[in-house]
């Protein structure tokens, strides 16, 4: 769960990178779509290396789903399916410490998974184009984003990955062991919640720059 989920929290990091290409204009994001399809020529082949990236995505995001039914399976069995009191602390009532990330974990999921269905869709397969249909991944992009559901479609799904990072940063660092002591459970702390706001903000300045008329 935490190796699977720090894999796909790296390659969101690099998505983010890549749609704030959108700011240098037309020419340029254009161009970066095609340089991901022809990274590792000539000793890959054409999207070799892309492909490449979307199976270990595919393969990270399956073993977490995994991972995420067999615990909740566990978890039941283990509670004959009452449910665990897992973050126990006398500051919260009935001795039970939970934050909204951590309650919103597994239906956030669900929103993510089904979004991301959504997006492949919209801007890999061009299946689906609101907006209208383009050859240019940066028209796509602009032409989606100047309709406010979409926009608004995505800041749901957005905010849902933020509010999954958070849990599921820390959640995972504290899987691997780095929640030893109070210094290091504080720092883990802060950088969930520095990583979850970077990639928060950073997938929704795009779309509302692009709604709000200032790219395109």
């Amino acid at each position: 769960m935490a190796v699977s989920g720090l894999t796909m929290v790296l390659y969101l990091l690099a998505h983010m990178y890549g749609n704030l290409k959108v700011f240098s204009g037309q020419a340029a994001f254009d161009d970066y779509a095609h340089h991901l399809r022809t990274l590792g020529m000539p000793f890959l082949p054409y999207s070799g290396a892309l492909w490449t990236i979307r199976a270990v995505l595919l393969g990270s995001v399956l073993v977490h789903i995994y991972a995420a039914v067999a615990l909740w399976s566990r978890a039941r069995r283990t509670t004959t399916g009452g449910g665990g009191r897992r973050y126990q602390s006398t500051k919260a009532a009935r001795g039970v410490q939970r934050t909204y990330a951590s309650f919103t974990m597994r239906w956030g999921g669900v929103i993510v998974a089904l979004f991301i269905v959504y997006h492949l869709l919209h801007l890999t397969t061009n299946t689906i184009h609101p907006g209208g249909a383009s050859s240019s991944s940066y028209q796509r992009v602009v032409s989606g984003f100047e309709l406010w559901w979409v926009v608004f479609s995505y800041t749901i799904a957005v905010v849902a990955v933020g509010f999954h990072l958070r849990h599921g940063f820390w959640s995972a660092f504290a899987t691997l062991g780095f929640n030893t002591s109070v210094r290091r459970r504080r720092h883990l702390n802060v950088a969930a919640t520095v990583v979850a706001l970077v990639v928060t903000v950073g997938f929704l300045v795009p779309p509302f720059s692009i709604l709000l008329g200032w790219v395109g």
